[in-house]
């Protein structure tokens, strides 16, 4: 072996390497509102919106919408773990919607439009669990939170025309805010 490829070994084996992206599966209400603010948060690298959380293997608007599927509008985030823990995309999500009503949120209502986390590893369960607890007992929100935790399923891509829908039709339909609330 050379000295330049001993010198590169041993820089490779000291350059830390940086951790993969990871992935949140979230349903807070229509996912146009919750997608438009979780897409500017510092560590959020992709969005997408789409369906999750039910039996059926058709997940397409036109089925969804009526809440026969039993999905949920959803959101798929990829982020930096290294920016924005999953944690604080958690409490991020609980001051953007209104977790204390099923089946609701604003004008939308329906199971389609549930308040629940789609965790894909056992820590991501365990945090969704502490999070929600540490919501609850805050008392910022006057009702109990009703959040499900549940393990996530397929995830289906909504329709291209969903995608980045409040960027593409600014002024569109939202019933999301951020409430800046700390729990």
């Amino acid at each position: 072996m050379s000295s330049n490829e001993a010198d590169a070994k041993t820089k490779a084996k000291q350059t830390p390497i940086k951790p993969q992206y990871e992935t949140a599966i979230l349903a807070g209400g229509c996912f146009w509102g919750v997608e438009e603010l979780f897409r500017v948060e510092k560590g959020v690298i992709k969005t997408v919106v789409g369906y999750t959380g039910g039996p059926a293997d058709k997940a397409k608007y036109e089925f969804v919408h009526n809440g026969n599927t039993g999905h949920a509008e959803s959101i798929k985030i990829t982020f930096d773990p290294e920016v924005i823990s999953y944690k604080k995309l958690l409490l991020f999500f609980f001051s953007i919607h209104d977790p204390t009503t099923i089946n609701q949120q604003g004008n939308d209502k329906g199971s389609q439009y549930r308040s629940e986390i789609f965790y894909l590893t056992d820590a991501q369960k365990k945090d969704a669990e502490e999070i929600k607890a540490r919501v609850d007992k805050s008392k910022k929100w006057k009702k109990p939170v009703v959040t499900a935790i549940s393990k996530a399923g397929e995830f289906y891509s909504a329709e291209e025309y969903h995608q980045d829908y409040l960027q593409k039709n600014p002024g569109g339909y939202t019933c999301h805010f951020n409430r800046k609330l700390e729990f």
